[in-house]
């Protein structure tokens, strides 16, 4: 029987390929590079590095999940489906709320040091 290549023949390429995938999608979310440097330029505390790198990999992992649905649907037709659709909007919908989460969280976290930060130089 003939081995699929997209198989991964070993634990260090399957390694290898969840990496570059996170890379990909990191490079690719512009939010999640904002709130790195957000975070290093207030001096968050602990606790609120803790919440802010959960819901950074809370929204990029609904990116990844997104891109992988859209590039699946994309593999299995290129012509108008009602469902390829629904699909995609669903999963694009579920990036819409984990962003907005996000936001909601930065808000928390970020309001009032940003207000100190920029009115109290």
């Amino acid at each position: 029987m003939e081995k699929d290549s997209f198989k991964n023949q070993t634990f260090i390429q399957a390694l290898k390929n969840t990496i570059n995938g996170i890379i990909y999608t990191y490079k690719t979310s512009r939010n999640l590079k904002v709130e790195s440097i957000i975070g290093i330029v207030l001096k968050l505390s602990k606790i609120e590095w803790a919440v802010l790198v959960i819901t950074m990999f809370f929204v990029l992992m609904a990116e990844m999940i997104n891109s992988a649905i859209e590039e699946t649907v994309d593999l299995i037709t290129e012509e108008y489906n009602e469902k390829a659709k629904n699909a995609k909007d669903i999963a694009g919908g579920a990036v819409t709320l984990a962003s907005l989460m996000s936001i909601i969280i930065g808000i928390i976290l970020f309001l009032d040091k940003l207000i100190v930060f920029v009115f109290n130089k």
